[in-house]
Parts: C-alpha cells; structure tokens; sequence
C-alpha cells in the first residue's frame, strides 16, 4: 500500500529538504523535497534547490532534468531572468559532457530570453565565450572576455559570477604568460571562495579551476594550499560526490611530490572509484594515469602499465610516464620515439614543459646529448614567461644532466646543486634524491670521491624510504655508482664492448641503436675518460675493472 501524504506532510517534506540544503546534506535534501515533488510539483525555487541536491550527490541527469521543470515553471511565472540562469547552467553541464549541439541550443536559448537586458546574466552568457576562445588558443581574447563578465559582475554586486569571472580572467591571464596577473586573480577568487557564502556548485568549481590552473604552470605552493582547503571542504560534507573525484587527484599529485606515495596511491584509487561513477572522463583519465605514476615509480611496470592504457583509453596522453616506464624496461629507444612524437602534436608551452625534461632525460640515455641541450634549451625560454619554482628546479637540473654529459663538471655541479636545493625547499625528496644522484657523478667527474660518496648514500636513504624501486636498482647496478667519471649506464654498456674489441657496428646491432648514436656515446665517453682514442678508452676499463 503506497502511503498518501497530507498537504500538512508536504509542508513538512519541503521544510525537512531546505533545512537540510541549509545543513549541506545533500541525501536528506534530495530525499526529502522529492517526496514533496511526489505529492505536488514543486515550485521553481525549489526545483533549484532539488538540481543543486542531485548535482552534488553526482547525480547529473536527475540535475539537468530539475533544472529544466525549473526553467519552464520560471518562465510560467513570468521570471524570465531566472530562467535565463538556469537554461545557462543547463548549457554549460552538457558542453563538459560533450554534448555540444544540446548544449548550444540551451545557450542560444538563454541569449534570445535575455535579448538586450542589462542583465547580470549577460555577464553569465559571456562565459561559453570566454571558453571559445580558450579552444582556439586565443588567450588575450579570453582573458579580455572573462574581464567583461567580471566587470558586469561587479556592477551587480554578485558573489557568484565575480567569483567565477575572476577565475575565468585569471587562468585566461596564466595561459596567455602574464603569470603574476593571473595568479592574483586567482588568489582573488580563492578569498571569494573562502569566504563561504557562494553556493556549494559555485564554490567547488572555483576549488577545482583553480587549483587545476596552479598545476597547470607548476605553481605547487598555491596547489598545495588550495587542495588542503578543497579537501577540508569535501570532508564536511559525508553525502558530497560531486568534485571529490577530482579533489582527490589533486591530493594524490601533492602527495606525490611530498613522498607520500602510499597515501598518494590510496588516494589515486579512491578517486578511480569515485569518477568511474560520473560522466567527467577527464579526471577518470587523470586518476588514472597518477596511478601509473605512482606504480612506475615504486618498480611495479604490469600495473603501471594497465594504469597507462586505462588513462589513455579515457582520452589522455599517457606521457611522459609510459615513456620513462620504457626507459625503465630496457627500451630507451621506444621511450625517444615516443617523447618525439608527443611533442610533435602539441605547441601548448606548458604541456612541452611536462614533457621536455623526460626528453633530456631519454636522449642522454641514449647518447643524444646535441637533443637534449635543444630540449634543455627550449624549456629554459620556457621558464622565462611561466616562471615558477618549480620550473626553476627542472631547468636548473635538466641543465646541470646536459652539462655533466658534456665534460663540464663544474658548471654542472652548480646548477644541480641549484636545482637539489629548490626541491628540498619544496619539500620534494624524489626529485631532490634524482639532483643528489647527478651531483654525486659531478663530484666523481671533479675527483671528490668523499663528497660523491656522502650524495649517493643520502639519494639512496632517500630512495629506500620511498620505496623508489627502480632508481635503487639504477643507483646499485654495477658501474652506476662507481664510474669515476660519471658515465651513464648506456655509455658503460657501450664502453665494455669497445673493450671486447667490438667495431661500431657489432656495437649498434647487440645494443639496437645506429650507429651514428654510437659514435656519439663514444665521442662523450672519450671526453667523460679525458682520453682520446679507442685503445686509450679499452685500457681505462680493463684498468677500473669495469669489463
């Protein structure tokens, strides 16, 4: 038997559900006013508050759906402003689900109900515009747009839309280099947010957009902050779905770069978990490849692997990871084809920037040490419009590797020192143990056998307490350590052959390269030895039995 409620139940349902908006419990919210809706269609206001409710539980149908009865019984009330709002938000959550022509017929819709008002929501309808521009990679105009809709905001005095338009304004700005205008825009938003009055949809946008921008141009101290209180907001709401997937990517990069890679991996499948039961494939996808991350880093290649394939089956680039994981499994070649190709589909400077110091890493691997000074090169004018640390410390070490491959110990020694210095500051241990290790074969080059032997012990302490497999196995495979002059592990592969009396082309066949690169192994090795001949090369490793 269906239980029938009274108008006196009703009142009391929609009493239970605002209260429990006001509460931020979203269930008891969504539960409650839909009994209401049962019995007697609900009013528009209401209607809202049920989208908001739906929304937040990841509810994304059922929120597009009560925004629309809340779009006609708006427009049946003659509240046409109202309405324009909501058939704006119906657009732009069907644009993020990739369902672009709806989307646009929402938008479009919006724009002829408003005509020429002055509006706040003119300032709302500028958006689609502003992110427009952003596809086409038109950041000035964007940026230009976004200050549009934040000056209508203002006029207005509307929370929401300045919040959301100064966010808007000041990723557009990091986009386009003008890195410290963008940035405080943003902390401007973030003191918007902070002050807790926006709406809950509102404030977990502005949360993510952020905190996503600061990782965007490696900005880690704002990204740490901002995820901290992001996550802190998640965690007063038991019943919140909507933007927790993505918080928890967030925290498990920071995690990450802190150490932390237990809890970070934790982190990794909880936010899997999570976005396998939303439509937002884009932070799947990311979820996904942290996973691989943190896997390829502790020497577990199967699931890094599987982790990889999952994110770029949901769409993402699966590099540099996959390709330093090759490195990893003895295919440094695969890895060079693949950062080639990679960078040769994007020209988004922030994107090579994530990609340029793999590629210093692999080409010296492989003997490529005139590629690797052009991509050390180019992420240096990189850093000179995104400046951040973080960059810094990646210039600075990527570098300092090209210096010490080319027999200039010194200069190395003094940009790796640099670099170990800003991860420390950062609070960074891994990349700080990766600086210690290159500053340990600088030393060696320079003669300094205590002061090489003290960085390999701290790296590899480093190493032990992460639980950093592989470069354990790097750091003590034989001649890794020991090379007084700080050849790397493909240099001392080609430099045993030579000592075995093999020509350069038995060398390039058992070693799978051409045999150009293996003259140009034997060209850095030769000035590595300070020697200048093969015989000369052959004797030194007879001589510090590296044969």
């Amino acid at each position: 038997m269906v239980e029938r409620l009274t108008s006196d139940d009703v009142a009391a349902a929609l009493a239970e559900g605002r209260a429990a908006v006001e509460r931020r419990a979203w269930r008891e919210a969504h539960d409650a006013l839909s009994r209401a809706d049962a019995v007697a269609p609900l009013a528009a206001s209401d209607l809202e508050l049920l989208a908001v409710a739906a929304y937040l539980l990841g509810e994304d149908d059922a929120y597009v759906a009560a925004l629309e009865r809340a779009h006609r019984s708006h427009l049946d009330e003659g509240a046409t402003r109202p309405a324009v709002r909501c058939a704006f938000w119906i657009g732009m959550t069907l644009a993020l689900r990739g369902e672009v022509g709806t989307a646009g017929g929402w938008l479009a819709r919006a724009g002829s109900l408003l005509g020429d008002d002055d509006a706040l929501e003119q300032g709302y309808l500028l958006m689609p515009l502003v992110f427009r521009h952003e596809a086409a990679g038109d950041y000035e105009e964007a940026a230009a747009v976004a200050a549009d809709a934040r000056a209508i905001a203002a006029r207005f005095a509307d929370a929401e839309a300045l919040a959301l338009a100064t966010q808007a304004q000041g990723d557009m700005l990091l986009r386009a280099g003008r890195i410290d205008e963008g940035l405080a825009l943003l902390d401007e938003a973030m003191v918007l947010v902070a002050g807790g009055t926006l709406s809950p949809i509102t404030t977990g946008m502005v949360y993510c957009a952020v905190i996503l921008a600061c990782q965007d141009v490696l900005e880690v101290r704002r990204a740490r902050e901002w995820t901290g209180m992001l996550a802190r907001w998640c965690g007063e709401q038991p019943d919140l779905v909507a933007f927790t997937g993505r918080c928890l990517v967030h925290r498990a990069e920071i995690l990450q770069l802190q150490g932390s890679w237990d809890d970070a991996l934790a982190e990794a499948r909880h936010a899997s978990a999570r976005l396998a039961r939303s439509l937002n494939r884009s932070a799947a996808a990311q979820a996904a490849y942290r996973r691989g991350e943190l896997h390829r880093l502790r020497g577990e290649p199967g699931e890094a692997e599987a982790a990889y394939r999952e994110a770029s089956g949901l769409g993402l680039e699966p590099q540099p990871g996959l390709a330093l994981l090759r490195v990893v499994q003895g295919r440094g070649d695969a890895a060079l084809k693949a950062l080639r190709r990679a960078l040769d589909e994007t020209s988004d400077p922030l994107r090579r920037a994530t990609l340029l110091p793999a590629l210093v890493d692999v080409a010296l691997d492989a003997g490529e040490v005139d590629e690797a000074r052009a991509a050390c090169h180019e992420l240096g004018s990189i850093v000179e419009r995104y400046r951040s640390e973080m960059l810094d410390a990646l210039v600075a070490q990527t570098r300092g590797a090209v210096e010490l491959a080319g027999g200039d110990a010194r200069a190395a020694l003094v940009d790796l020192r640099r670099a170990g210095t800003i991860w420390t500051e950062l609070g960074a241990p891994y990349d700080a143990a990766r600086a210690r290790v290159l500053v340990a074969r600088a030393c060696r080059a320079l003669g300094d056998e205590d002061g090489a032997s003290l960085e390999l012990d701290a790296a590899r302490r480093s190493f032990t307490e992460l639980g950093a497999a592989p470069d354990l196995a790097r750091l003590d495979a034989p001649g890794a350590a020991s090379s007084p002059h700080g050849l790397t592990a493909r240099q001392l592969e080609v430099l045993r052959l030579l000592a075995r009396g093999r020509t350069n082309r038995q060398i390039a066949t058992e070693l799978t390269l051409s045999e150009h690169t293996v003259a140009r192994h034997l060209q850095n090795i030769y000035a590595s030895l300070d020697v200048s001949s093969r015989t000369a090369a052959s004797a030194y490793a007879f001589e510090h039995r590296l044969v």
